[in-house]
């Protein structure tokens, strides 16, 4: 049985050429970085030259970089800080965000009383900016704003250069979950009115395990984790040098690809609308799709019935993967919390399909063809 892969949003496929940058540091250069011979200075010279590369793609300085683990740590990192170095005691997020996000937020909320308050969505479920405002405005307390680029379920984009703007009139702190705008869209955070933004690799075809943290030159955080002094001491633990290796790789890549990549991604996202509505009786959209959108992402409602209800466990058993939800959350019950939040209607069964450059046209004529099977 062929597979086919349309669950890019939760993680990519390695491009043979990140891994063949990663290859030597697996075998050959694998000294400590911390080590002051010329074998651990080797991979730090190489850590540096990594972090180098991906402040030039970010336009940011190298000293803004951080890596990581990932996009959870990231956020986990910059939330915390918030709170006990930059004296934010009210956290404003939205109810559709990632669960590194929102599980933090409200973590700190329950357990150490910041206050939360979670802005409003329109009906398509994008950030209602006249009620950021609202909040910023009437907030007693220095702010958080914690709020996501670009949803990983239904693919709507933020403003971010508005956000950030409303943040620098109030002096709130602005932390951006940007892991799938990363190494999908060209960012300048020299010109982006924001302080903290998180990036993973394994969204962009590069390795799962590491990522970045990005904070703004003009804040000053301590460490979330406490040990040695890697990173600048910022981020203790041996650094993982070919997750670090890979993921600049995979960056500069992405980048190269963008206008080709985004261009073609975006036609086969649309191709699979347009035959979904006109082969599909019934079917809607969740999110934005043809607006401010991911061009990665598509999330579909299909009509309830007792086939439909089933759709995912039909189209796994036909070598189809896809998602009804974050895949970090794909052993709940509860449904997806991003379509809750934005669609109350029971009457539909989501689908998330997302897509990479190693998507065809065949492929989405062959998953049509068993969706019309599963409804």
């Amino acid at each position: 049985m062929e597979r086919i892969y349309f669950d890019n949003a939760a993680t990519t496929a390695m491009d043979p050429i990140v891994l063949e940058a990663m290859m030597p540091y697996f075998t050959d250069k694998f000294g400590n970085p911390s080590s002051i011979y010329s074998y651990g200075r080797e991979s730090k010279m190489a850590i540096e030259q990594a972090r180098k590369s991906v402040a030039k793609l970010l336009n940011a300085n190298p000293g803004e970089i951080f890596f990581t683990s990932g996009g959870t740590e990231s956020s986990n990192t910059a939330i915390t800080a918030a709170v006990y170095d930059l004296g934010c005691k009210h956290i404003i997020s939205s109810r559709i965000e990632h669960h590194a996000t929102l599980h933090t937020v409200e973590l700190w909320n329950h357990r150490h009383g910041i206050k939360l308050s979670f802005v409003k969505l329109d009906e398509k479920g994008h950030v209602d900016l006249e009620d950021l405002r609202r909040l910023l405005e009437t907030s007693e307390e220095r702010c958080l704003v914690s709020l996501m680029h670009a949803n990983n379920e239904i693919g709507n984009l933020l403003p971010i250069d508005a956000v950030g703007n409303l943040c620098k009139e109030f002096d709130a702190i602005f932390h951006c979950d940007t892991v799938q705008t990363v190494g999908h869209y060209p960012i300048s955070l020299r010109d982006t009115p924001v302080h903290f933004i998180t990036g993973a690799g394994h969204k962009f075809h590069g390795p799962k395990g590491v990522g970045i943290l990005y904070v703004n030159e003009n804040v000053t955080i301590k460490p979330l984790l406490n040990g040695g002094g890697q990173e600048r001491n910022m981020r203790a633990g041996t650094e993982n040098l070919y997750g670090i290796v890979g993921f600049a790789r995979a960056l500069e890549l992405a980048m190269e690809r963008y206008a080709e990549d985004s261009q073609y991604i975006e036609e086969l996202k649309q191709y699979m609308a347009q035959q979904l509505q006109q082969q599909v009786p019934g079917v809607r959209f969740n999110g934005d799709y043809k607006g401010r959108s991911l061009y990665t992402v598509l999330n579909v409602a299909f009509p309830k019935s007792e086939k439909s209800e089933m759709i995912l466990f039909n189209l796994d058993m036909a070598g189809i993967c896809v998602s009804g939800g974050s895949a970090c959350s794909s052993g709940a019950n509860a449904g997806s919390h991003v379509i809750n939040a934005i669609n109350s209607d029971p009457n539909v069964v989501p689908v998330r399909f997302s897509f990479s450059r190693h998507n065809t046209r065949a492929e989405v004529d062959a998953v049509i063809e068993k969706v019309k099977e599963s409804i």
